[in-house]
């Protein structure tokens, strides 16, 4: 059972399909796993594992992921009966009436859903910290986060509980989490996975979900199942030529592709780890035929970023908190909340229609502009995080200012392709001196998952990825 759990997810599903391993035995193992590693790494808050084995007992059929245990996070991946806490305590006793749009293709490619793992409260934190669950770990150093705000599901997949796991990305939440738990993260184009049938669009449509992988392939092959415009959506992604899938092993092409060491709006603040990380890929990339060339959007450099991006994330945190108190049948009090989204939500519920209407025009402005760049650059090379791999702690510091700076640092090279909606991937690429993995973040023009999808297959069969994280879960 070891060696099928060091295989990716699309690797268990063929030991299925030849009968090396049925459906139940995976989902036994897996628990098995969460049993044995959980308590130090707590990433799982909800465990469905007696309903999970009788649906594994029930699988029939050629569907492409027939058996492959997963999880959930417990945010934006709803599932009728279960609970729903979003990493906060508001949310007690709360159960969903219907499947998501997304967990239900999950389940229809042949998934099984052993449970959810941790969020910090509502999303809205890039480290897994929330007061109700406690902290999740970083399986390669317990001291340290595996980031957020997929964190719980991050760490499932880079401790071997199982081999991908659902997540999210509203400001880089799927890419965070990747790139500090050596892991393939990559944020879809927005409207390409559907939030529905509850809501329409999460954060203005800053956010999607996704899944959080080990290998390239589970990326491409996973994002195949649960893509795709549902009735009723606000908006859909442009539709690929053929399967992700397929993508993986093309010959991308020579491309042009822009680098940054530094954000140019906050310069002086990299990490040398994180220097080093681009400065790697930049040659490898070069290796494999590509032109590179220092350089990125010129809208990447306007101050007024932050403050209309976290405008319009206040506003839905307002929103939000006056549906959870509808769901819970009475209203949600600010002082139930983390300090964080006390501050938050209180300056939603000041903000006027006339404020958030000018902070989404200001965004479709700042979307235009980036978007330039793309017409004469095939993809821009990033940390994936501001940020270098940081302790559990790092971001709850009783001084609220302190860890507002550290957060606006660590997400300024994800959050503005969040808001503009295009896809990107981080990929675990280098590591610290202490062994802690630093991921590199590829961005691609709207709908261009399939150009990502190329050059990452490249990268990985150039310089395969380590998955020490893996090893070590499986030996202790």
């Amino acid at each position: 059972m070891d060696e099928l759990f060091d295989l990716d997810a699309v690797g268990q599903a063929e030991a299925v399909r030849a009968g090396d391993v049925s459906p139940r035995e995976l989902a036994e193992a897996a628990i098995a796993r969460i049993e044995a590693h959980d308590g130090e790494i707590n990433a799982v808050v909800h465990r469905r594992f007696e309903r999970a084995l009788a649906e594994a007992d029930r699988l029939t059929g050629d569907a492409p992921f027939l058996g492959v245990p997963t999880l959930l996070k417990d945010l934006g991946w709803s599932m009728a009966g279960e609970p729903y806490r979003a990493g906060s305590r508001v949310l007690d006793g709360v159960e969903v009436a219907r499947d998501g749009y997304a967990p239900a293709k999950l389940r229809a490619a042949g998934f099984v859903v052993l449970g959810r793992t941790n969020t910090p409260e509502f999303g809205t934190a890039i480290t897994t910290e929330p007061r109700t669950f406690g902290p999740t770990r970083n399986p390669h150093d317990v001291r340290y986060s595996p980031g957020g705000s997929s964190g719980g599901s991050a760490a499932a997949v880079a401790s071997g509980m199982v081999p991908v796991a659902a997540g999210s990305d509203g400001g880089g939440s799927i890419r965070i989490p990747a790139s500090l738990c050596g892991l393939v993260g990559l944020k879809p184009s927005r409207g390409r996975v559907s939030y529905g049938p509850a809501v329409g669009e999460a954060w203005a449509g800053f956010s999607t979900p996704g899944m959080l992988c080990r290998t390239v392939r589970d990326s491409a092959a996973t994002l195949d199942v649960i893509a795709g415009a549902m009735p009723g959506d606000p908006y859909g992604a442009p539709v690929w030529p053929r399967s992700l899938a397929q993508e993986v092993g093309a010959d991308p092409g020579r491309l042009r592709i822009g680098f940054l060491t530094e954000h140019p709006g906050r310069p002086g603040e990299t990490d040398p780890d994180l220097t080093a990380a681009v400065f790697g890929a930049a040659r490898l990339l070069e290796s494999l035929g590509h032109g590179v060339e220092s350089g990125g959007p010129e809208a990447l450099t306007e101050k007024d970023f932050a403050l209309h991006f976290g405008t319009v994330v206040a506003a839905h945190l307002a929103a939000d908190l006056e549906d959870f108190g509808r769901w819970r049948g009475r209203p949600v009090d600010l002082d139930e909340l983390e300090e964080r989204n006390r501050i938050l939500g209180a300056t939603g519920r000041g903000l006027s229609a006339v404020d958030y209407v000018a902070s989404r025009d200001w965004i479709d402005g700042f979307r235009r502009r980036m978007a330039t760049w793309w017409e004469s650059f095939d993809l821009l090379l990033t940390p994936s995080l501001g940020a270098a791999p940081f302790p559990i702690g790092w971001l709850a510091s009783d001084d609220v200012s302190m860890a507002r700076g550290r957060m606006n640092q660590a997400v300024a090279f994800s959050s503005p392709v969040n808001a503009t909606g295009q896809p990107a991937i981080s990929l675990p690429l280098h590591r610290t001196s202490g062994g802690m993995p630093v991921g590199v973040q590829l961005v691609a023009a709207a709908g261009r998952e399939d150009l990502l999808i190329r050059v990452a297959s490249q990268i990985e069969a150039a310089a395969p990825f380590e998955h020490t994280a893996i090893r070590h879960a499986t030996s202790r």
